[in-house]
C-alpha cells in the first residue's frame, strides 16, 4: 500500500485544520487588541498561561466546530482495505491520505479524533452547566439560611459524595439502567433548575417593571420548557433537540455527581460573602432574600466559581474517555475519544498509532482547560 513520509504527514495534518488556524487568528488577535475592555477575559491575555490556556480551548472549539471542513472522511466510513493501515497511507479510490492511519474497523483515524471533538464539547460543558445550575440554586439557600434548611441539603450532599464514584457511575451509566425510568425521572427534576433560576433571577430584579418581567419569563419559558421537552420527552416538536438514551443516561450521571460538589462550594462562598457590609446594606433598604443571594452574593462569588467550571469540564472530559474506555459510554461507533482509546488499546502491541491521537487530544483539551482555570485563579486573587 502507497504512503506518504513523515513530514508530509505533519503538513497534510496542519493544513486540514486551516479554517481553525484562521478562526484562531481572528479571535485571538482581536481579543488582544481590545483586551483592555473585555473584562476578565481580556485579563487573561496578560499572562503566558492564559494565553496558552485560551488558545488550546478555542482550538478544540473551532475544531468542533468545522468537523466536517477539517476532516477528510467520515468517521464511521469504512474501507476493507485501510483496515489497520498505517499512517499516511493512501485510500485508493479516493487518493485521499489516511493521515493517522485506519483502526481494526477501517475507519480514518484523523476524521474519528476530529468529530469526536463535538461529542466532548457538547456533553462536557453542557452538563458542567447544568450542574452548576443545581448547585447554585440549592447552596446559595443553604448557606444564607442556615439552620435545618442547611442541614437538610448538605446530608444529602454529603450522601452523594460518601458513595463510592466509579461504582456510581457504573450504576447510572450501565446499559440496564436505560430501560427503567431512573434516568428520565433524574432528568425531569435537574432540567428544572435552570428555569427555576432564570425564572427566579429576572423576578428578583424586575418584578417592580411589568414591561420588561413579563417579556423575560415568558421567554424564560418558552425556551425552557422547549429545550425541557426536547432533552426528557424527546418531544421537541422542531425536532432540533434530541438527545439519545445513552447519552441522556452519561448527562444524568454526572449531572447527578458533580451537583454536591459545586452546592459544598456555593454554600461556603455564601456563608462568608452573607457577613459583607454591602449585605447588610441591602437588608437594609428591605431587600428580599432571594434577590440578595441572586444579585448580591452570587455576583461576588463569580471568580471561585468561573475556576471551579473550567476544572470540572477538565473532570467530566475525563469522566468521558472512562466511561468510553470501560465501554459504559457512548454507542459503540461513537467517534468520542474514550471510545476510540477503547477499540485501539485492545490492538495495542500490534499497532499503536490509532490510540495516540485520541489520547493526546482529550489530554491536551484537559491541559488548555488546566491552564484557563490557573489563570482565571491568578485574575481572581489580584481582584
Amino acid at each position: 500500500m502507497e504512503t506518504v513520509g513523515a513530514f508530509q504527514i505533519f503538513v497534510g495534518a496542519l493544513a486540514r485544520f486551516w479554517p481553525v488556524w484562521l478562526a484562531l487568528a481572528i479571535v485571538l488577535s482581536a481579543s488582544f487588541l481590545y483586551r483592555k475592555k473585555l473584562g476578565l477575559y481580556g485579563q487573561l491575555f496578560d499572562s503566558g498561561v492564559g494565553i496558552a490556556g485560551v488558545g488550546i480551548c478555542f482550538f478544540w472549539l473551532f475544531t468542533a466546530l468545522f468537523s466536517a471542513q477539517i476532516a477528510p472522511f467520515n468517521p464511521l466510513a469504512q474501507v476493507a482495505i485501510m483496515k489497520d493501515a498505517m499512517p499516511g497511507s493512501i485510500e485508493p479510490s479516493s487518493g485521499q491520505v489516511y493521515l493517522f492511519g485506519g483502526d481494526k474497523l477501517a475507519r480514518d483515524v484523523f476524521s474519528r479524533m476530529v468529530f469526536g471533538s463535538q461529542i466532548v464539547l457538547i456533553i462536557a460543558p453542557t452538563a458542567t452547566a447544568f450542574a452548576l445550575m443545581v448547585g447554585i440554586t440549592l447552596g446559595l439557600p443553604a448557606g444564607y439560611y442556615g439552620g435545618r434548611i442547611d442541614s437538610i441539603l448538605s446530608f444529602l450532599a454529603n450522601l452523594v459524595l460518601a458513595f463510592p464514584v466509579i461504582l456510581l457511575f457504573y450504576l447510572l451509566v450501565t446499559p440496564g439502567i436505560m430501560d427503567t425510568p431512573i434516568p428520565y425521572g433524574l432528568a425531569g427534576l435537574f432540567f428544572l433548575f435552570p428555569i427555576i433560576f432564570f425564572s427566579a433571577l429576572f423576578w428578583t430584579r424586575f418584578k417592580d417593571r411589568p414591561d420588561r418581567i413579563y417579556l423575560l419569563l415568558a421567554l424564560t419559558l418558552i425556551i425552557g420548557g422547549w429545550i425541557y421537552a426536547g432533552l426528557v420527552f424527546d418531544a421537541d416538536p422542531l425536532g432540533i433537540i434530541s438527545i439519545r438514551p445513552n447519552q441522556l443516561n452519561i448527562f444524568v450521571a454526572v449531572v447527578f455527581a458533580s451537583s454536591p460538589g459545586v452546592f459544598r462550594i456555593v454554600r461556603g462562598l455564601t456563608m462568608d460573602i452573607k457577613t459583607r457590609d454591602y449585605v447588610a446594606a441591602a437588608q437594609t433598604r428591605g431587600e428580599s432574600p432571594w434577590y440578595i443571594m441572586l444579585w448580591e452574593i452570587l455576583p461576588n462569588a463569580r471568580g471561585p466559581l468561573i475556576v471551579d467550571a473550567c476544572l470540572r469540564i477538565g473532570y467530566t472530559t475525563i469522566l468521558l474517555g472512562t466511561l468510553g474506555y470501560f465501554g459504559l459510554g457512548l454507542a459503540p461507533e461513537s467517534p468520542d475519544w474514550g471510545t476510540a482509546i477503547k477499540d485501539a488499546s485492545r490492538l495495542l502491541r500490534s499497532f499503536i498509532h490509532p490510540a495516540l491521537p485520541p489520547t493526546i487530544a482529550l489530554m491536551s483539551f484537559v491541559l488548555g482547560l488546566n491552564l484557563l482555570a490557573d489563570a482565571l485563579r491568578e485574575q481572581s486573587m489580584k481582584d
